[in-house]
């Protein structure tokens, strides 16, 4: 809308415990798009909204378990220290990705005052309604809903199989605010003390920060019904002439082997416990973005070995060149293609192919791929070499022995040793090199004979 004022909202999480690789996969998609467009319209004109919804039936009922064991504050205060917690373990976990901090990072419980101002306009002008203490929209007061999900509001009625609360008008009618009891969090409002719904958090913290009107509004694609047909209908008909947002992009889900990520298989991972297995940021990084963002992404430890071995190989020449280059307009036209990160990837291959280590540099550094990860990984790649030397020069010499005396026993046992131990032994006409790999292991090296 405005070049120099490029706007953006993304869901984020509900923080009530660790994130997963679902919740990893908008994060990384999206900053990839942030980085995109700070790299096209420059990094003070873009502003990224991305909101973390801190009130919760999961995080209430954790706090009052809290309180009911004996903790003395406040359920507020209780909530509140959840939060905080929860929100820095997230950020870590996404710093480790890579992921660049969003411009705004608004909580849910600090927008109250907006929330209901909202909610009071959608009443005043005929689409939201009080019942018993609750506040619901009228979905029927807008034509447009289920355009984004492309549904119909009696195709939705008659596929559901929810319970419908006797105090709405219509079953796909959503609520925008719910009464609390003394036991959950609430806040003073025209209809009695209690808490916002879900989808009027979104619209008024989105409003409030980037106008009635933005760019661009993402998340996975699990949240384009309800949630973004719920958002769009209430904000529209809160500020009917601006349009919300235009452009809705919507990742798709994780799979793990295969499989859909569920803890009764044993294969749901959160992003810590993948980092605490020894798997880099950056590895787990470009695996997502090795599929594009709108199909399913499958995590396997076969494609993150793979990745860790072509981002090792990256590293490598980046790390032993001194040069500065520019970011590849190749990848930068891939990205500007609908986020085509799997082009963009087939570019890093090409620029390590022919050896452009400036270019290489630059563009992994534009898409996230370097980090600290990176950078322990090249001096160990450093102290691998020096080691790796000598073993280059004593296979060297016992092949040359070898070919004088026609037994190539000795040089047939160094080389399986050192392929145990994960190194690449190269053997040429007029050479011999051994180079380490991401699997190499120098525990697994005997004393030279």
């Amino acid at each position: 809308m405005d070049a120099d004022n490029v706007r953006m909202y993304v869901c984020g999480p509900t923080v009530y415990d660790r994130a997963h690789l679902g919740n990893a996969r908008p994060v990384v998609v999206f900053d990839v798009l942030y980085r995109l467009l700070r790299h096209v319209y420059g990094e003070g004109q873009v502003t990224y909204v991305r909101n973390f919804t801190d009130v919760d039936d999961k995080i209430n009922a954790r706090a009052r378990a809290l309180q009911e064991g004996g903790d003395g504050r406040s359920l507020n205060e209780i909530i509140r220290a959840l939060t905080d917690g929860t929100i820095d373990w997230y950020h870590a976990d996404m710093d480790a990705l890579g992921a660049l901090r969003p411009d705004v990072e608004p909580r849910a419980t600090e927008f109250i005052v907006q929330m209901v101002a909202m909610i009071e306009g959608l009443v005043a002008k005929g689409h939201a309604y009080a019942a018993e203490g609750h506040v619901l929209f009228d979905v029927r007061s807008y034509p447009d809903y289920g355009k984004l999900s492309g549904r119909s509001v009696d195709d939705m009625i008659a596929g559901a199989r929810v319970e419908v609360a006797p105090y709405k008008r219509d079953p796909m009618d959503f609520v925008l605010w719910k009464p609390s009891s003394d036991e959950e969090p609430g806040w003073d409002s025209p209809w009695g003390r209690g808490r916002p719904g879900w989808h009027i958090e979104c619209s008024a913290m989105a409003h409030e920060l980037l106008g009635p009107a933005f760019d661009i509004h993402g998340g996975g694609i699990d949240l384009q019904f309800p949630h973004h047909e719920n958002e769009i209908a209430q904000s529209c008909c809160a500020h009917p002439d601006a349009g919300f947002a235009n452009f809705w992009l919507h990742n798709e889900m994780v799979q793990v082997e295969g499989k859909k990520m569920s803890k009764s298989l044993g294969n749901f991972f959160t992003v810590r416990d993948l980092l605490d297995q020894g798997w880099p940021g950056e590895v787990i990084r470009f695996v997502m973005l090795s599929t594009h963002y709108r199909k399913p992404m499958d995590w396997t430890e076969e494609k993150a070995r793979e990745a860790q071995k072509q981002l090792g190989a990256f590293w490598s020449l980046v790390g032993h060149s001194e040069q500065k280059g520019e970011i590849d307009n190749a990848v930068v036209e891939a990205l500007s293609d609908d986020l085509n990160t799997h082009k963009a990837i087939a570019r890093l291959h090409h620029l390590y192919t022919v050896g452009d280590a400036a270019a290489l540099s630059a563009t992994l550094r534009f898409l996230g791929l370097v980090g600290e990860d990176q950078a322990v990984w090249i001096d160990a790649d450093k102290a691998a070499r020096e080691l790796l030397s000598d073993y280059s020069e004593a296979l060297s010499k016992a092949r040359a022995e070898a070919m004088l005396n026609k037994d190539f026993g000795l040089v047939d046992q160094m080389k399986r040793m050192l392929l145990n131990a994960g190194a690449e032994v190269r053997i040429g006409k007029d050479v011999v090199e051994v180079l380490p790999t991401v699997e190499f292991d120098p525990s697994k090296l005997e004393a030279l004979k």
